[in-house]
C-alpha cells in the first residue's frame, strides 16, 4: 500500500507560481511511477504530468508544457510540481497518483495508476 499526501495549493493571481509537493509513506517510493492530475468543476480528471521511477524522464500535457515541471526527489519519497504563468483555466483540484514500476504508454490514463492521494486546491485569480 501507498499512502500519498498532496499540500502546497492555494489562492494565486494570474501569471503566478506554486509548487506543489506530494509525500508518499513507504520504502519503496523509487520504485512507483508518479503522475499529477487535475479536476475543475463540472470537467473530467485530467492528466497535468508524469515522472519515470528514476526521475529521468518526464510527460506533459500539452496545456502545461512550459509552464509546469515535475521532479522528484526519492530519498525525500516525494513528488513535486512547479507551477509557473499560471492561468486562471489552471484552477482546480490536483491529485498526485502511483503506479507500480513504469509505463511504456497509458501516462495521461487515471486508469493505469493504483494509487491517488485527496487533491490539494489551487485557484488563480484573473
Amino acid at each position: 500500500q501507498v499512502q500519498l499526501v498532496e499540500s502546497g495549493g492555494g489562492l494565486v493571481q494570474a501569471g503566478g507560481s506554486l509548487r506543489l509537493s506530494c509525500t508518499a509513506s513507504g520504502r519503496t517510493f523509487s520504485s512507483y511511477a508518479m503522475g499529477w492530475f487535475r479536476q475543475a468543476p463540472g470537467k473530467e480528471r485530467e492528466f497535468v504530468a508524469g515522472i519515470i521511477t528514476s526521475g529521468t524522464k518526464t510527460y506533459y500535457s500539452d496545456s502545461v508544457k512550459g509552464r509546469f515541471t515535475i521532479s522528484r526527489d526519492n530519498a525525500k519519497n516525494t513528488v513535486y510540481l512547479q507551477m509557473n504563468s499560471l492561468k486562471p483555466e489552471d484552477t482546480a483540484v490536483y491529485y498526485c497518483a502511483a503506479v507500480f514500476g513504469n509505463m511504456g504508454a497509458g501516462w495521461g490514463t487515471d486508469r493505469s495508476y493504483d494509487y491517488w492521494g485527496r487533491g490539494t486546491q489551487v485557484t488563480v485569480s484573473s
